[in-house]
């Protein structure tokens, strides 16, 4: 564990896939991330998210990342936590993907969210990194369902969600940085997860889900190494 873990345990969790590594965003990396950002992340004018975080002007999209990052460690508890996983492919940093947990140790339930810059959408890696913090959130916290949603406009996410095993769970009407948006929200179960066909590396998991007040579930086969 290095010292910077041994100050903050999250710091220490890594996931491994065939293509890609996530882990907790560090403040050094975080000009890497506003770049990512400003690179494009989706059409101009059609934005995916809840919040349109990304049509900031540029000279506020920074701060704005920064503060987010230190507002969700600064905030993190037993009761409600979210975990900023940046992504690496080939060394780069092409994007985030969170997953979040409110009461976990009753409702065992996460949430996930993503976003990947432009340069590298379409070639699977939303699936990939997806795929890994479902087998993250089964296999090693010990989650019974894992929540996502999109607005239901967005073929692309939905599409992901429809190839992992998610099942659609209704349909809501609310307001998305002041318009109307219908919001598509969907559901996974370890028993409609369509596994993928290699297996996650975990590093620093202990320390992280005992910070985090998540009681280690006992070994299972799936469960990598």
């Amino acid at each position: 564990m290095t010292e910077l873990a041994r100050c903050w345990p999250p710091f220490g969790l890594t996931l491994t896939t065939p293509r890609l590594i996530l882990r907790p965003i560090r403040d050094e990396e975080i000009p890497a991330a506003v770049e990512a950002a400003l690179s494009g992340v989706h059409e101009p004018g059609r934005s995916p998210f809840s919040n349109p975080w990304a049509e900031a002007p540029a000279g506020e999209l920074g701060p704005n990342m920064a503060q987010w990052y230190w507002r969700c460690r600064g905030t993190m508890s037993p009761g409600q936590w979210t975990l900023l996983l940046g992504i690496w492919h080939e060394g780069q940093f092409v994007g985030c993907q969170d997953i979040e947990g409110k009461d976990f140790a009753t409702l065992k339930t996460v949430g996930t969210g993503s976003w990947l810059r432009q340069s590298v959408q379409g070639r699977g890696l939303g699936k990939e990194m997806r795929a890994a913090v479902a087998l993250y959130a089964f296999d090693w916290l010990g989650a019974e369902i894992a929540e996502s949603e999109a607005a239901a406009w967005n073929k692309q996410s939905l599409g992901v969600s429809r190839s992992l095993g998610y099942e659609l769970n209704g349909v809501s009407r609310v307001n998305w940085g002041g318009k109307l948006q219908e919001v598509q929200r969907v559901r996974l179960t370890p028993a409609t997860f369509n596994r993928p066909d290699w297996r996650l590396r975990v590093e620093g998991h202990d320390a992280t889900a005992n910070y985090l007040g998540i009681q280690l579930p006992s070994a299972t086969p799936s469960r990598g190494s």
